[in-house]
C-alpha cells in the first residue's frame, strides 16, 4: 500500500455485514490498526496480517478528546510511512467516528492522501430491528454530545436515534437532558448490540433510563416523538397555514400594525398570571404571547423582511457578545459587575451602529431604546435601573430614604396645581428608586397593590349585598369596620 492512510469500516458487528471491499483490503494487508479490539467484528477475523490496537489509549487517556487527538495522531505518524496505515473503526468511518473527523483534517494540512472504506453503520441495523425509514425525519445524536447539551438542539416532533450509550452514568446524564422536552413516561426503545446475533431491542419509560444494568458500548437509544407537536417548528407551520390563502381570513388581514394592542396585552396576561403565582395560566399566558412573537415573524418572511432564522440568530449572537464572562475571557466578581459589563457593552454597539452620524450625547446615548410605550412607572423603573449599571447611583439607601422625604415635604409645599402635579412626580420616582434598593420590582408592587385594593372592595359589595345595604350609603364607621374585615381576609 503506497504512503498515506485507508481507514476500514469494520460494520456494526455481524461478520456478513462487512462489506466486500472491506474483506479484500483486510485480507491483503500485511498489518491492521484498530481503534479498539472490542467490537464483535474483530473477533470474528481470521487474518494474516499483524493486528495492533489503541486500546492503551483508553487507559492512558482521562477523556475521549484526548484519547481520539491521540489516536489521530498516531494514525498520521503511520500514515507518513512509505507503505501508509490501514485504520480499522466500528460501522462506517464517518459515522460516530470522531478519531476519523482529526485524521482527514490533519492529513489535509499534511497532504496526507486518504482513503474511506465504507461500511455498515449501527444507524441500519437499529432501523431493521424497529422497522424504522430514516427518511421519515429520522435525527442522529450521539450520546456525549447530547449530555454535554444545556438544552437539547432537536425537533421532538421527529423520531431520534441516540448512538455510542456506553454506560449507566452516561444513560443518567441523557436522561435529564430528554427530561427537558419529554415527560418522564416517554416510551423509550434501548436496542442492544445491533447488527450482531445478540441482537434485541426493549420500551421501557423515559425515566427508567438508567436502571437498566446492561447498557455498554453496543447500546443505542430510540426515541419516539411526542403524541403531540411540541416544536417551534410546529407552531410556526400552524402560523404559517392560518396566514396561507387557504388559512384564516382575519390572520391573513393582520399586520404589523393592526397586532400591537395584542401583542401589550398578551404580555400583561402573563404578568398577571406571574402575579397570580398560576403555573397553568402561566404556561397558557407564555403560549399566547409567542404566538403574537410568530404572527409578526411570519408576516416578515411573507413580506421578504425577515426570517425566524434572522431572528434567533441575531439574538443569539447579542447574547453570547454581552456575556463575555460565560462565551469569552472576562472576569466579573458578582452581578453588578454583570450590569455594569452589560452597559459597556451595549454603549459600544450603539457607537459602532452610529459610526460616521452625529456623536449622541451621554444622557441619550444611555437612556436610548428604552421604549416609550411603557407604562409610566415601568419606564420610570427601566430608566433608573439602566442608569444605575452604569455605576451612577446613590451611595446608600438612607440617601434614597432621604431624597423621598425631601420630595415629599416639597409636595406639601406646593401652592398650585401645575405645581403639585410636577412635586407628585417627583415623589412617584423618588419611590420608584426606593423600590429598586429594597429589590422590589415597583411595577409589580402596584399592580399587587391593586389587585388586593380589588378583592377587598369585592368582599365589602359582598358584605354590603348581604346585609340589604347599598355601598354608597354606608357610615364611615361602618365602611372601616367592612374594610377591617375585608383585609383579615387579604
Amino acid at each position: 500500500m503506497p504512503k498515506g492512510i485507508t481507514v476500514v469500516g469494520l460494520g456494526p458487528g455481524a461478520p456478513g455485514l462487512l462489506t466486500v471491499e472491506a474483506q479484500q483490503v483486510l485480507q491483503e494487508a500485511e498489518e491492521i490498526y484498530l481503534r479498539t479490539r472490542r467490537h464483535p467484528t474483530v473477533e470474528a477475523l481470521s487474518l494474516a496480517a499483524k493486528i495492533y490496537s489503541f486500546d492503551d489509549v483508553y487507559e492512558q487517556s482521562s477523556t475521549f478528546e484526548e484519547v481520539y487527538a491521540e489516536i489521530a495522531s498516531r494514525v498520521i505518524d503511520l500514515g507518513r510511512r512509505a507503505e501508509g496505515v490501514i485504520y480499522a473503526v466500528p460501522g462506517h468511518p464517518l459515522v460516530g467516528e470522531a478519531s476519523v473527523q482529526r485524521i482527514l483534517v490533519l492529513a489535509e494540512q499534511e497532504g496526507l492522501p486518504v482513503r474511506i472504506v465504507e461500511g455498515v453503520s449501527f444507524v441500519e441495523p437499529v432501523c431493521t430491528c424497529l422497522r424504522l425509514d430514516p427518511l421519515q425525519g429520522l435525527q442522529i445524536a450521539d450520546a456525549t454530545a447530547l449530555a454535554s447539551s444545556h438544552y437539547p438542539m432537536f425537533n421532538p416532533d421527529l423520531p431520534l436515534l441516540i448512538g455510542q450509550l456506553y454506560s449507566r452514568d452516561l444513560a443518567a446524564e441523557i436522561k435529564l437532558v430528554l427530561m427537558m422536552v419529554y415527560p418522564d413516561d416517554h416510551p423509550i426503545t434501548l436496542v442492544q448490540a445491533a447488527g450482531t446475533a445478540a441482537g434485541a431491542s426493549f420500551t421501557i419509560p423515559l425515566y427508567e433510563l438508567d436502571r437498566c444494568a446492561d447498557i455498554n458500548h453496543l447500546t443505542s437509544l430510540y426515541v419516539p416523538p411526542l403524541s403531540q407537536p411540541g416544536s417551534l417548528a410546529a407552531f410556526q407551520e400552524v402560523v404559517a397555514h392560518l396566514r396561507a390563502p387557504e388559512g384564516c381570513p382575519w390572520d391573513r388581514e393582520q399586520t404589523h400594525r393592526s397586532l400591537r394592542p395584542f401583542l401589550l396585552e398578551e404580555a400583561y396576561e402573563v404578568l398577571q398570571a406571574l402575579d397570580n403565582e398560576d403555573l397553568d395560566s402561566l404556561k397558557e399566558e407564555l403560549g399566547d404571547l409567542l404566538l403574537q412573537i410568530l404572527l409578526h415573524t411570519q408576516i416578515a418572511i411573507e413580506q421578504g423582511e425577515f426570517q425566524m432564522a434572522d431572528v434567533v440568530s441575531s439574538v443569539v449572537a447579542k447574547l453570547k457578545r454581552r456575556h463575555p464572562h460565560v462565551f469569552g475571557q472576562v472576569h466579573v466578581s458578582n452581578a453588578q459587575e454583570v450590569l455594569i459589563n452589560w452597559e459597556r457593552i451595549k454603549s459600544a454597539e450603539k457607537a459602532a451602529q452610529h459610526q460616521g452620524e452625529e456623536e449622541h450625547s451621554g444622557v441619550e446615548g444611555l437612556l436610548a431604546g428604552i421604549s416609550q410605550d411603557l407604562p409610566a412607572l415601568a419606564r420610570a423603573q427601566a430608566l433608573q435601573r439602566r442608569v444605575e449599571r452604569t455605576g451612577l447611583d446613590w451611595p446608600d439607601i438612607r440617601h434614597v430614604w432621604s431624597k423621598v422625604e425631601e420630595e415629599l415635604t416639597e409636595l406639601r409645599a406646593a401652592r398650585t396645581e401645575t405645581a403639585r402635579e410636577v412635586e407628585l412626580g417627583d415623589v412617584l420616582f423618588s419611590l420608584v428608586s426606593l423600590a429598586r434598593w429594597l429589590h422590589i420590582d415597583a411595577e409589580s408592587a402596584l399592580r399587587e397593590a391593586t389587585a388586593r385594593f380589588e378583592r377587598r372592595f369585592q368582599e365589602v359589595e359582598r358584605k354590603c349585598t348581604e346585609h340589604g345595604q347599598q355601598i354608597d350609603h354606608l357610615e364611615g364607621s361602618q365602611w372601616e369596620e367592612l374594610w377591617r374585615e375585608a383585609k383579615k381576609r387579604g
